[in-house]
């Protein structure tokens, strides 16, 4: 392949992974304004720095990471909190009634209150349906930790959410 139509597959890869950008980046920020700021910065940053995917892995872990970085910085430089959209709100797949969108708000404002490390994996792992192997490089860490992070996210969730519609409102640390 010549230089430019490397150039053109690797924008038309990074295309087509906005959507999922999107709505991770959605789930990590908790706003529609400041997930799109997000993934605008990702995808500027994706194209300045093409050179730098090797085409080894997906373009997909590749951003998500980028993403995932960009997310950490700003949650350094603001030490603001982050929330989570509610997750009633995003697209599904199948339509759900009344209590099913009740229960995944109570999910999310539960989801909200666990750390940025922990919800980051439950975020790739049970929404975006990435492997272990694929959070971890998404995340820079190992395996084993992307496990961990995981099982203690969970079982944090079960913590916080009763069931019964009603989340404990404490900060997990």
């Amino acid at each position: 392949m010549t230089k430019k139509t490397d150039r053109q597959d690797i924008k038309w890869r990074i295309a087509r992974e906005i959507p999922h950008l999107r709505r991770f980046a959605r789930s990590l920020v908790g706003d529609q304004d400041r997930a799109d700021d997000l993934v605008q910065d990702c995808l500027e940053r994706a194209i300045r720095k093409q050179h730098l995917w090797h085409r080894t892995g997906s373009v997909r872990s590749w951003m998500f990471r980028m993403l995932y970085n960009l997310f950490l910085n700003q949650c350094r430089s603001k030490r603001g909190e982050i929330r989570v959209e509610d997750v009633a709100d995003m697209q599904l797949s199948v339509p759900a009634d009344q209590e099913n969108k009740m229960a995944c708000r109570d999910i999310g404002d539960a989801l909200n209150l666990l750390p940025p490390e922990q919800k980051a994996v439950i975020l790739l792992v049970a929404l975006e349906g990435v492997s272990y192997d694929e959070a971890a490089e998404i995340l820079g860490t190992a395996v084993g930790t992307v496990r961990s992070r995981l099982s203690r996210g969970r079982d944090q969730l079960r913590g916080l959410y009763s069931g019964d519609g009603k989340v404990q409102l404490r900060r997990v640390k």
